[in-house]
């Protein structure tokens, strides 16, 4: 059988590896074995915080919703089923940059929910 030298294989795959780790602090931007390990936990708490991303948004328009609500003396969750009963299809993003954005249309929106 004749012999496989994989030098290059592997040198350039280590390389690929440290390219990504460029920025991490000490050894996990220079060694191999540390910069993989540290990688492997940037990738994973990536993926959970794209997740994450989304619930926290999505307590935010639910904030900036109550907060507009206010001065109207509605309740978040009495204006949210009145938007159902009333068939207005907007979604919270929507409707959070209507209430910091335009006020006058969301002041119309929530007048209509009233009724």
């Amino acid at each position: 059988m004749t012999r496989v030298k994989r030098g290059v294989i592997t040198r350039k795959r280590h390389k690929k590896i440290l390219k990504r780790a460029k920025g991490f602090l000490g050894r996990r931007s220079t060694t191999f074995r540390a910069a993989n390990e540290a990688l492997l936990k940037a990738g994973k708490y990536a993926w959970i915080h794209r997740r994450l991303k989304k619930r926290d948004f999505r307590a935010l328009w639910n904030i900036r919703i109550s907060a507009a609500l206010m001065p109207y003396d509605l309740s978040y969750s009495k204006f949210m089923g009145g938007l159902k009963k009333a068939t207005i299809k907007l979604n919270r993003k929507v409707l959070s940059e209507l209430a910091v954005k335009n006020p006058e249309v969301f002041k119309t929106i929530v007048e209509t929910v009233k009724k």
